[in-house]
């Protein structure tokens, strides 16, 4: 019979919540225990059972190799990041080589070769990288490329040179410890350098204060190693708090999203992570099949939610349909975070669930003031709120200069705090336009301050500005995909370009539902008549193919990759233009 996954409980270890020095150091306490990391597939069956004590090893030994591969302390290396064991070993072992990682996406479902070959590029050479790990799958793809950069090592983690002779030189808790890629990087990618100091200072207050971490947790995640909720929140958080965690592939869970509950009512999972859009794929797939063993998923006490905006009716539906298998929407936990602070800023109270504020959407377009409706109103906005600070993570409301603002105003939001970057890798004019000389970054996020909370109501640069109202792109593409029955979360972007002096309002639509010319004119006619009801506007109704609006490596839509396309006129409309 096969092993089975680690244990959830620590045994004899005594807890430590992340207050180690560097990653390595944290690794090498873990190591003392018996919990760990484990591997499933796309059926939810264990594939490996990597304790920590046994990932210390490999990664030792494969530290080694690295250098016997003829990498240098402070090299940086790149790692295609599919979520298995040598990726991760292979993470560790740049900590205790003094390597500097940088994990890269896997190829997007329904992309090219070309295409992901070109990105890959890229990242490569922003990240200044001397070496280049991917699964076996793409070594073909990636091996012309590879023999042009001038690379020490590439192909696969396994193909390494046995051990060499070098003395291993772990990072310093000044040093970088891995590189971030903005999951939105495409042309220009911008690498945030994390440090140790702020990795494990950021990892230490979700423990302590963001989760508050009890001796039965357990993990459980889906979410990509690229992206900086799944690498620090449920990998390098779980590592520094001895936690086992249950990893599933995210195509995995694309292709099967009931396995990740299943993991959670079997495991007794008690702590995951998801953008809105993986709940909403729960619902529409809806409860375990009847004669199916049934769900419990009573211990989940942390449904957390973030790395997009927040949708709260898709929670509630979530919780409406779980509520019989035990799940409890007090469970969810809405919160605020982004790479250039490591990972997080803010908490909602635990317990809580999601808490809304209703305020008068004339006056926030108008006036920038998120004020609670007069009675009668009919145009209201509902926004999640997501907590205060973190301790010892400062957060204000910013003008456009900067001068903080009042409560219910809408700006900039502005953080300070010892989880933030020093700045962008080899790119100090971009790193000046974010980073103040006195530690403040301008996230780039909107948002209004509740008492000691903060409210998020969309990013800065897909604010759409019609005869002086500002709107919000993603309340354009909520009101059609809940009033439109043919679409769902995610079929619409929207955004506006510049034509004759003017703003002009696009969405662009796949044809989910919409099989033949007649029923595409339908829908085209049903978008353009709610965009007129509920907002007032008139916008250019564009009907694409499904499956073709463009996402950033953790599922967002990029609204700002759609802009660009649409732009260069990549999107060939299916249907006449509405307007």
């Amino acid at each position: 019979m096969p092993p089975g996954p680690t244990p959830t409980r620590l045994g004899g270890l005594p807890r430590r919540f992340g207050d180690f020095a560097t990653l390595a150091d944290a690794l090498d306490y873990a190591a003392d225990g018996e919990t760990g990391l484990n591997f499933y597939n796309g059926k939810g069956e264990l594939a490996v059972a990597l304790p920590y004590r046994a990932l210390r090893l490999r990664a030792l030994s494969l530290a080694r190799r690295l250098l016997g591969a003829g990498l240098a302390s402070g090299d940086r290396v790149a790692i295609v990041a599919e979520t298995h064991p040598d990726v991760v070993a292979a993470f560790c072992a740049c900590q205790y080589a003094g390597l500097v990682p940088a994990l890269l996406p896997l190829p997007p479902a329904f992309g090219g070769k070309d295409g992901y070959v070109e990105h890959i590029r890229r990242l490569v050479g922003a990240a200044q990288a001397s070496a280049l790990f991917v699964p076996e799958a793409l070594v073909d793809w990636l091996a012309a490329f590879a023999r042009g950069a001038g690379l020490k090592a590439f192909g696969t983690v396994a193909s390494l040179p046995p051990e060499g002779g070098a003395p291993l030189s772990p990072s310093r808790p000044e040093d970088v410890a891995y590189l971030q890629f903005s999951s939105g990087s495409t042309r220009f990618p911008t690498g945030v350098a994390v440090r140790q100091q702020a990795l494990m200072s950021n990892v230490e207050a979700i423990m302590r204060h963001g989760i508050k971490l009890r001796p039965d947790d357990r993990a459980v995640s889906w979410l990509p190693l690229y992206h900086d909720m799944g690498l620090v929140g449920f990998l390098l958080a779980s590592l520094a708090g001895q936690v086992s965690v249950d990893l599933l592939p995210p195509q995995d869970f694309a292709r099967r999203p009931q396995v990740w509950l299943r993991l959670l009512s079997t495991n007794r999972g008690t702590l995951t992570y998801a953008p809105s859009f993986g709940y909403e794929l729960c619902v529409r797939r809806g409860r375990a099949a009847a004669g199916a063993e049934p769900l419990d998923l009573s211990a989940w006490r942390v449904a957390g939610i973030g790395g997009d905006m927040i949708r709260a009716p898709v929670l509630s539906r979530f919780a409406e349909t779980f509520a019989p298998d035990g799940f409890r929407a007090e469970a969810f936990l809405p919160s605020y975070g982004m790479a250039e602070a490591t990972l997080a800023v803010s908490f909602a109270p635990l317990g809580a669930g999601v808490r809304t504020d209703t305020v008068d959407l004339d006056r926030l377009e108008r006036e920038g003031v998120a004020a609670p409706p007069a009675r009668g109103s009919r145009r209201v906005r509902s926004f999640v709120l997501c907590g205060p600070p973190l301790p010892g993570t400062e957060l204000e409301i910013g003008d456009s200069g900067g001068d903080p603002l009042p409560e219910r105003r809408v700006g900039r939001i502005l953080v300070r705090g010892p989880g933030l970057m020093r700045g962008y890798d080899g790119r100090p004019a971009e790193t000046a336009a974010v980073l103040s000389p006195d530690g403040w970054l301008d996230t780039g996020d909107l948002g209004y301050r509740l008492g000691n909370e903060v409210v998020v109501t969309g990013r800065a640069k897909d604010l759409i500005i019609v005869n002086g109202r500002n709107v919000w792109p993603q309340d354009l593409e909520w009101s059609v995909e809940q009033s439109v029955a043919a679409l769902r979360s995610g079929d619409v972007a929207a955004f506006s370009v510049e034509e004759d002096d003017a703003e002009t309002v696009v969405l662009l639509v796949e044809t989910r539902g919409a099989p033949d010319p007649r029923a595409r004119e339908a829908l085209a006619t049903a978008v353009s008549g709610t965009l007129r009801a509920r907002h007032g506007l008139e916008g250019r109704v564009v009907l694409v193919p499904t499956g073709s609006l463009p996402h950033t490596s953790s599922g967002k839509l990029s609204r700002v990759l759609a802009r660009a396309r649409y732009l260069q006129g990549d999107f060939a409309p299916l249907a006449a233009a509405a307007q």
